[in-house]
């Protein structure tokens, strides 16, 4: 099979790379059945070993799904009682969790160390180098080394894409965009023209970035004017945007997403906003336009932010709340619109009982019409 050639001749390019079939790719790195000792595994995850070193694992599992052989972990010692009736050969735990019966991994961080130890047992299968036959690409593009091009993906004129890159099926990149190291992109994601983006970039299933920001001038009939959308995006080194989000251009300037932030599934970012360093957006967070978040912002599912407002460092809002004004630093927030948790908290507490406050306030202002009636 060869590439598909267009009437601007669009050819794979790198001749170090080998153009292959699917039907003849070998698929590498898949889940193994390797398995491991416990005191291998404390070394390789960075945790001290509190039992019997010897015991072999071949995997990891939930508390309650776990059976001999598997590794699990509890950060929560409200917990503690489901460890008791687990299967699992060793669990991983905080430094200071109780003592049991059952093997322990012990760390500061039992979720990360339990994360790490995922990576073990697991790595997500990936086709071997080259570019696949129906891949269209531009002569004018540049593709680092060891890279993988999946079916059907389309790279148009002057993209650079460093060393170690992965495009599953059906990726669309347009004219002119830059990409760093060790990208790994997902089938049917869509970068637009231009778009910056750094090292160690995860773009999961369906992402679009730089689509047009939402702009229009109302005319004088009262119909609307599309504003050119000249901007860019910037998305900072080790970035992960899940499934179906979206970050928009701006029709000057830049939106920018800085290192180690996290997007999750169907997050809107709007055109213009910045998002500080290591901040996390939630399920269907959405960002108005030139919306400034700062750093390990943690936005929580469905939160609403209007345009224009600054959001600071180490912000946490619940889910649903809605944000119309700028929230200081440190703040937790709540509600629509959105106010000190604490206040929003007893507010709702308020807010149930309303009803009887109601009927209260019914039965006093009678009262007093009485007695003014005596009076």
């Amino acid at each position: 099979m060869v590439a598909e050639v267009w009437n601007d001749p669009l050819t794979p390019v790198s001749p170090s790379y080998s153009i292959f079939c699917f039907s003849d790719a070998i698929l590498l790195n898949l889940s193994t059945s390797e398995r491991m000792r416990l005191c291998e595994i404390a070394e390789r995850i960075n945790c001290s070993l509190d039992g019997d070193g010897s015991i072999e694992i071949d995997g990891v599992a939930t508390v309650e799904e776990a059976v001999a052989g598997k590794l699990t972990f509890l950060s929560n010692t409200k917990y503690l009682g489901k460890l008791k009736h687990t299967k699992a050969s060793a669990v991983i735990v905080s430094n200071d969790f109780p003592s049991s019966l059952i093997s322990k991994l012990r760390t500061d961080n039992p979720y990360l160390a339990f994360a790490r130890s995922i990576d073990l047992f697991f790595s997500p299968p990936l086709p071997r180098p080259g570019i696949h036959a129906t891949a269209v690409i531009s002569k004018s593009a540049y593709i680092g080394r060891n890279s993988r091009i999946g079916p059907y993906c389309f790279i148009d004129e002057d993209v650079v894409i460093g060393d170690q890159a992965v495009l599953h099926s059906h990726v669309v990149i347009y004219r002119g965009v830059e990409i760093g190291n060790h990208f790994y992109c997902h089938s049917h994601v869509n970068i637009r023209e231009f778009t910056r983006i750094g090292h160690r970039v995860i773009l999961q299933n369906g992402v679009t970035l730089g689509a047009d920001g939402f702009g229009f001038a109302k005319r004088d009939d009262q119909s609307y004017e599309k504003i050119t959308q000249s901007g860019h995006v910037v998305i900072g080194d080790d970035v992960e945007v899940q499934a179906g989000a979206t970050v928009d251009r701006a029709a000057i300037g830049e939106t920018r997403i800085e290192k180690g932030v996290k997007i999750d599934n169907l997050v809107q970012v709007g055109h213009g906003s910045k998002v500080g360093e290591n901040t996390l957006l939630c399920s269907q967070v959405g960002l108005a336009g030139s919306t400034n978040v700062g750093k390990n912002v943690i936005l929580t599912g469905q939160v609403g932010v209007a345009g224009h407002c600054e959001i600071g460092d180490n912000v946490i809002a619940t889910a649903q709340s809605g944000i119309p004004s700028d929230v200081p630093a440190g703040m937790m927030v709540s509600g629509y619109p959105a106010i000190e948790n604490k206040n929003w908290l007893k507010s709702s507490v308020i807010f149930a009982k309303l009803p009887e406050l109601h009927k209260t306030i019914l039965r006093i202002q009678k009262d007093l019409a009485e007695l003014k009636k005596r009076d």
